[in-house]
Parts: C-alpha cells; structure tokens; sequence
C-alpha cells in the first residue's frame, strides 16, 4: 500500500575539502545524534524522453535506509514536495508498481519506463530534536557516484548536503542552519533533484514566464491564462487520484477556466478550431462534478444537521445521510478514476499541447490587449445580463430557476474572462473578478438549494419506508427553499454594482 509523506527540505552543494559546522547551540535544539553512516542504491525510472524529469518529477527504487522501497516525489513547489511510497516486501521488484505508474499517467502519457540513472551514494546523518526527543530536522552530508543508464551513458561525481525539515520542526529552524552552512562555505544548490544533476543537458530548460502588459498582444495574454489551466490540470491529476482534499473541485475550476477562456475570447484563439476540445473539457469537468456535487451536497446537509436543536433531529439522521452518499462517493470516484484511465483522457491531454504549441490565433489575436481586452470582457457580461434580464420577468418557478442557473453559468465565464484580462488591466479587472464571485456565489447558493431539495425528498422517502421519523428531512426541505428566495433578494444589488465594474473596466 502507499503511503504519502510531505518533505520540506534544502540542498547545498559543498567541495571535498569543505568541514560542516556543529550544530550545538542552535536556537530550540536540545539534542543532537549522529553522524550515522549509510550506504544507499537507487535506480530511476523515466520515459525514453524524460517525461517525468521534465516535470520535475522522480520515480525511483532504492536500496539502503530506513525508507527502501519505491518513491515518487511529486514537487509542491518551494521547498516541499509530497513523496508517495510503497516499501515493505515489494522494494525487490524490477517493475515499478501499478499504484505509483497511475500517478505518473498525467506526465507520461502511457509510455512505458524503464530505468535511465544509477546513483550510489554514502550518507552521513545528524538527527536534531528537542528537550522531548522529539525530531526537529535532519541533515545529510552526501558522497553521490551516477551514471545514466541506456544507450549513451556518463558518468559523475559530488558532493551535496541536504537539511530537511521533521513533523516537529519550524521553517525558522531551516533558516538557521542555512546561515551556519553558508559561512562554512556550503551553497545552496541548482539542481532541483539528484537526478536533474545527473541528466545535465539532456533535460529541456524551464519554460519562462512571459511579462505580459497592456502593449502585449491579445492572443500571449490568453495563452498565458491557458497554459496556467494546463498546468493546474497536469498537477490536479495526481491529487485526485490520491483523494486530496478539494483536489476534485480546484482540477473541475480549471478544466472550467480553460474552457471559458476558450469561448470567451473564440475571436482571439479561433472558435471553429477548439469546438471538439471544449467539448471533451465539458465531458472531463462534467465526470469531475459528479464526485463534487455529492460532496457539497454532503456536507451542505451535514452542517445543516449540525445546526439544528437536538430536540429537532428525530431518528438516526446523520447516519442514514452517511450512508446514502458513501456509495455513491465511491461510484463516483471510481467512474472518475476509470475517465482518468482512459484513452480518451489522454487524447484530451493530447489536444491541449497541440493548442498551446501550436495555437490558431486569429487576425484580432496580434493586437494590444489594452484595446482589445474590455471589448471581449464586456461581450461575455452581455451574456450575463440576458439571463439575469429574463429572470427577473418571471415569477418564481422552474424556468425562472433555470434562468438562474444559466446566470450563474455564464458569470463563470465572465469572472474567467476577467481573470485572464487582470495581468494587463489591473486594479479594474480584480475588482470586476471581486465582484463576479459575490454574484456567483450568490447564484451558487441558489442552485445548490434548488439541487438540494429532490434529494432530500429521496432521502426522506427512504427513511420514512424504513420505519423512520421524517420530520427533519421535512425542516430541512424547507430551509433550502427558504435559501433560495433569500439568495434571490440579495442578488439585484450585487448585479448593480457588477455592472458598475464593468463600465469602469472600459474606461
């Protein structure tokens, strides 16, 4: 079974002649033990062109320490990253296991792996606690010998020293040790891993990050936002496999973002040529929603329950709720884990590279954004207020519901149109994407309390054919349409200041 560990941690590059420093004295320090001798094998895993490497990613089996067996290290940026493994009587094996080739399956694209580095490395270990014994932090001083593996091999040599941070410990406490490492004459280090130090050259430059500003051209300020989608929904993959929590819900906001942008600014990046795309984005969010609908509705129903007197909870409630969605959660999240298997999955990962390496800008994509971003933003609002307009003709009801909902949909769009626009417009832009979120959650609100009110008749039924009290269900029924109304009244007067925003944007 795997396991996920979270690893914050630095490393320094240090000559052979270098001495480290002592560690006595140091601020919340109370004990020290080591050094303690190791010796450790490790093997990498990669695709023939460095797939994983290329995202910053290492699969590796190693042999020696306290942690022998398979590792995946999945970067979280900065200093952290979360390493996922799978140890115990299975670190023999020359085959990576399935369970950590799933994770991979976002960068790889289903090619094999196979090893493509050998690292040999001696260890010696300080372990820092406190006046508890408890660990604090954990510095290594390590001798590496590498070599690639493959048709064209090298070979290579170093020495580096890695300070990583313990359960126990603060990030104030990495800090400290680093001042004494670099007045020993130890610098922190390039690579971001063994394993980029050993390719070299073989691995691609990091992609850099354009400046964007209102002289920019259009088509680089939306395909700065997509690829920033494209990147949320590479890494929101591994999350979701791994049942992160609110890991459905931000890769779903960025399948929905991408999606957005591509139909709001269709006069930008070409509309006839990413129709099939946005339609397979639809189907991957629409898989996505079905795993997070039952989890805002849990928890929605939940709180609620919480909320009430216990004099007004007749029966087992919380219960009966626990199971209705466990079953349905875990069919959910299996159906969601089968779309992720997927040959289509990956044909839609597929068509997003070939978007962002080749995408079809249309004329209007090579003018300034300056000029061309409230024109865009401002057609995506009219979308809006269509629907707002037709909702607020008619009487409550089902089709006014409706027009809500589609309100809701198309503010969406709107806020991620805005969202894209606020590198280059500012001040004007974040507050109009301020103002799109109050009104879409307001719209939010609604919908869930429209969503909720038939399940909760289901849920009732249930319970009432079982022997059960349904009164709660009952109160709970009401305080949903009750919800609704009041989301409706608060909404007019968000409206208005929405459209105030978008007046001040072109402006």
């Amino acid at each position: 079974m795997a396991t996920t560990v979270r690893e914050t941690e630095r490393k320094y590059e240090a000559g052979d002649g270098v001495e480290l420093p002592g560690w006595a004295g140091l601020a919340g320090v109370e004990g020290l033990a080591g050094p303690e001798e190791q010796t450790l094998e490790a093997v990498y895993y990669d695709t023939p062109d460095l797939r994983l490497a290329g995202a910053g990613v290492t699969l590796r089996r190693r042999r020696g320490g306290d942690d022998a067996g398979w590792h995946l290290k999945l970067p979280l940026g900065g200093d952290s990253r979360d390493e996922v493994r799978v140890g115990g009587g299975r670190e023999g094996r020359r085959t990576p296991p399935a369970d950590l080739v799933a994770l991979t399956r976002v960068f790889t694209r289903g090619e094999g792996l196979a090893p493509i580095a050998e690292l040999s490395t001696r260890r010696r270990r300080w372990r820092l606690t406190d006046n508890d014994g408890r660990l604090l932090i954990e510095v290594v001083d390590d001798h590496v010998s590498a070599h690639t593996l493959g048709a064209s091999t090298s070979a290579l040599r170093w020495r580096e020293v890695e300070v990583e941070l313990a359960g126990h410990g603060d990030p104030g406490l990495l800090d400290r040790v680093e001042r004494r490492l670099l007045k020993a004459g130890v610098r922190r280090s390039d690579a971001r891993s063994k394993l980029a130090r050993v390719l070299g050259e073989r691995l691609p430059a990091p992609a850099s990050t354009p400046r964007l500003d209102r002289k920019t051209p259009v088509g680089e300020v939306v395909l700065a936002y997509l690829r920033e989608q494209a990147e949320a929904i590479q890494w929101g993959d591994p999350a979701v496999r791994q049942e992160a929590p609110d890991a459905v819900h931000q890769m779903r906001v960025a399948i929905r973002r991408m999606r957005s942008a591509l139909q709001a600014y269709g006069r930008v990046i070409d509309r006839s040529a990413t129709r099939d795309l946005t339609s397979e984005l639809k189907w991957l969010a629409g898989v996505l929603g079905d795993a997070r609908d039952l989890e805002v509705l849990h928890a929605r129903f939940t709180h609620a329950v919480q909320m009430l007197p216990d004099e007004l909870v007749l029966g087992p409630v919380q219960a009966r709720l626990t199971r209705f969605f466990a079953g349905r959660d875990a069919d959910a999240h299996a159906a969601l884990i089968a779309a992720l298997d997927s040959d289509r999955y990956l044909a839609l990962l597929a068509a997003i590279d070939r978007l962002l390496a080749d995408p079809p800008l249309t004329r209007r994509a090579h003018a300034t954004a300056r000029r061309e971003l409230p024109a865009l933003v401002g057609r995506a609002h009219r979308r809006v207020a269509a629907h707002v307009e037709v909702a607020d003709r008619l009487t409550a009801g089902d089709e006014r519901d409706l027009q809500w909902h589609e309100a809701r949909k198309a503010s969406k769009r709107l806020r991620y149109a805005a969202e894209a626009a606020a590198p280059v417009l500012g001040k004007p832009a974040k507050r109009l994407v301020k103002q799109i979120k109050h009104v879409q959650e307001l719209l939010g609100d609604h919908q869930d309390a429209v969503v909720a009110r038939p399940v909760l008749r289901e849920i009732g039924i249930a319970a009432h054919l079982d022997g059960e009290n349904g009164f709660t269900y009952g109160m709970l029924h009401q305080q949903q349409t009750e919800a609704g109304r009041l989301h409706e009244g608060d909404i007019t007067p968000a409206w208005k200041e929405l459209r105030r925003s978008v007046r001040n944007l072109a402006a």
